[in-house]
Order: structure tokens, then sequence, then C-alpha cells
């Protein structure tokens, strides 16, 4: 699943930062994230609370793939074999920098939905919290978003794995000119998915978990349901959605819209956020019955010494003021309760970005679920697509 940075305004982080000082006994602070994604000012602010023989490397990536990626070359060692001749610059050059293990590295980003995996590939370590005094603010829902077991599941008795510091969602995006034209009623939920008029005219996800999960929520059932046998209209009402859909995709659904072959998309809220405000003829809906949510967390590759910057940083990013910032400048939402006027965001983009709290309510992440239950989905959803 390609989650994607957010694409905000100037402002921010684009390429590598190196901010610190020069001289001897400097204490380095590695952090890689996605491109786009942190406010460049967030970061001059965080470095003006170091003592001055503190440096920090910023190092941006394209898309989580890439980064987890980086965290799977970390723990490869070389054979034999690849420590001869071609084969060790093979290695070398598919290595970070061409560095040690988790040298180039303190703290990272990844999406929620990476977690898992992660960690039961053992790529990440668990998070001391017990110095981040704002763990405490954090509501309950995104601390229990990152304390799992050791196989990746969410358990309230495991151990916390990342630092959550914002998130986006599943919306719906339609074009507003062309159901002005055809006098149509703007689409609200995900039964205005299964309208006549918009049948062939639709572009969905290439994801199992977010097409059968928009069905779950229309039938009044969880995102999350580990029996889909249990919902005897599962397959039916998702044999006709898929009679409506013209095209799945997981990086290019946005371009059918644009083009006008399609009038009325489903995709990710960092993906839609900027296509609203480059074209004004889009309009984007949060789904009323609820949607999937996302986070994007900070995690520390296994093997690295987590010192004190890194519980700094997150206390740092965690606090009301600066957590309003990242909001505000890349176009997201933040875990921390922040105070944020509608005047402060640009009025086509506000319906995303205030978002009715009883939708919240209804609205869920996409937990791991057991093997088995997750190839259920992706059997139903291949079986439908080709039927």
């Amino acid at each position: 699943m390609d989650r994607r940075s957010f694409v905000i305004s100037t402002g921010v982080l684009t390429s590598q930062l190196l901010v610190g000082c020069s001289g001897n006994n400097k204490v380095k602070f590695n952090v890689e994230l996605l491109k786009n994604s942190l406010p460049a000012e967030v970061v001059g602010q965080f470095r003006r609370t170091l003592k001055p023989n503190t440096e920090i490397s910023v190092t941006l990536f394209e898309q989580f793939q890439d980064i987890f990626q980086k965290l799977e070359n970390w723990q490869k060692k070389p054979s034999h074999q690849d420590k001869n001749n071609y084969n060790l610059f093979e290695w070398l050059r598919r290595r970070p920098f061409g560095k040690a293990e988790h040298e180039s590295t303190d703290l990272l980003t990844l999406s929620d939905f990476w977690l898992r995996e992660a960690i039961e590939k053992k790529l990440i370590q668990p998070i001391d919290m017990s110095l981040v005094q704002q763990w405490s603010a954090l509501p309950k829902q995104w601390q229990e978003l990152v304390t799992r077991n050791d196989k990746g599941f969410v358990d309230p008795q495991g151990k916390i794995w990342g630092a959550p510091y914002r998130w986006g969602n599943t919306v719906i995006v339609y074009h507003r000119d062309r159901f002005k034209r055809n006098r149509w009623a703007p689409p609200q939920d995900w039964a205005d998915l299964w309208r006549e008029e918009l049948r062939d005219r639709i572009s969905l996800l290439n994801h199992p978990r977010e097409v059968i999960g928009l069905v779950l929520k229309k039938l009044n059932k969880s995102y999350n349901t580990t029996d889909l046998n249990s919902v005897p209209e599962l397959e039916s009402e998702l044999q006709k959605l898929n009679q409506q859909v013209k095209f799945y995709g997981s990086t290019k659904y946005i371009e059918p819209l644009l083009l006008g072959d399609t009038l009325l998309a489903v995709g990710w809220s960092q993906d839609i956020l900027p296509a609203i405000a480059r074209y004004p003829y889009l309009v984007a809906v949060v789904p009323q019955s609820g949607t999937t949510q996302s986070a994007d967390v900070w995690v520390s590759p296994t093997g690295r010494h987590q010192h004190e910057l890194l519980k700094q940083w997150v206390n740092f990013l965690w606090q009301p003021n600066i957590a309003r910032q990242i909001a505000l400048l890349t176009r997201s939402h933040s875990p921390i309760a922040t105070q944020i006027n509608p005047s402060d965001i640009q009025e086509p983009l506000r319906n995303l970005l205030l978002i009715n709290p009883d939708i919240l309510k209804r609205s869920e992440f996409l937990l791991p679920l057991p093997l088995e239950v997750e190839q259920q989905y992706v059997n139903l959803f291949e079986r439908i697509k080709n039927s």
C-alpha cells in the first residue's frame, strides 16, 4: 500500500537539511522522513532548543516504501559470495549511503499500515516513552494504535512502537461542474457510490481492505470485520459496486477524474488535497458514516541507541502549538488537540480538515488482521474484480 507524503505548500523540507555546528564533540541526531511532510520552520524551532554542540541531519524520501526498503536493507548481511568482487560492490551499492547498519538514522517515519510488518520482521524497536511528557496528552485511540505485541498486532499489554504526529483519511472526491450540469445531488456518503447515474463512472483504490471496508461501512459493519462470511449481503453489494467502477488504481486514480473519464473517485486525502488546491472544480467530502484513518508515526530502527534527543524531538512535536503548525502547513490532521479556526484554512479544504466529531467517532484505523483473514479480503476482492 503506497501511502505517500502530503504534497504541501512552500516552507517545508524539500531536500536534505543539515543544521548544527562545526567542531569536535558534536552530538549527532539523524532523522529520515517523507519529502514535503514537515515544515522547515518547525525543525528550525527545535534546533534553537538544543545545545550548541548538537547537529541534526534530515534526509527525505519520496514514499514510505522507500523507507521500509531501507529498514530491510539494514538488516541484511552479506553472504560469503556477496563479499567477492562484483557482488560486494553491488551489496554496498544497495546499502544506505554505503554505511554500516543503522549508522545513519536515529528516527524515521512510517505509516501505521507498515507497523505490523516492521515489528514482525524486527526492523524497528519499542520506544521508551517514560520521559516524553506529552505522551499523556495523546488521546487514548492514538496510544492504542501504536501499542502492539511482538507480532505487530494491537495489544493493550504490548509495547509502544511508534509516535504518531499527523494523520489523513480516505475520502470521496467528485467533479462538481459535471454534477451540477446533470443536476445530480452531491455525494455525501458511501451509499451514493451505488447510484445509477454513476455506473461505470467511478475510480476506486486498488486495495481490498479499503474497497471491501467501505462496503462493510455501508452495511453498518466495521472496516476490521474478521469474519466476512458473517455478512451475507457483502458479496452481492460488492458485485453491484464493481459494476459502477471504471478504474481501480492506487497511484493514478485521480487522473481519470481530471480527464473526465470518471466523475467520482475514492482516495487518500494526502493525494486529494493537493488536487483540490490546483483544480477548483474538484470537491471532496468525508463520508458521513465514517471512513479509514491513516497515521504517520516516528519509529526507531532496531539496533540504534535511543538517546535523549529522540524523546526530546517527539515531545517537542507533540506540543499543541507545534502540532498546530504541522497540521496547517502540511494540510493534515494532528493527533494532539489543537485550536484551529476555519479562517486558518482555505475555504475549499475546510470540510476535509475540520471534520465533524460524529464522523470521527464512526471512523476507524485499518488494523492488522490475522493473515488468513487478510487473505479472505484479497480473495474476495480479486474474484469480484475479475467476474
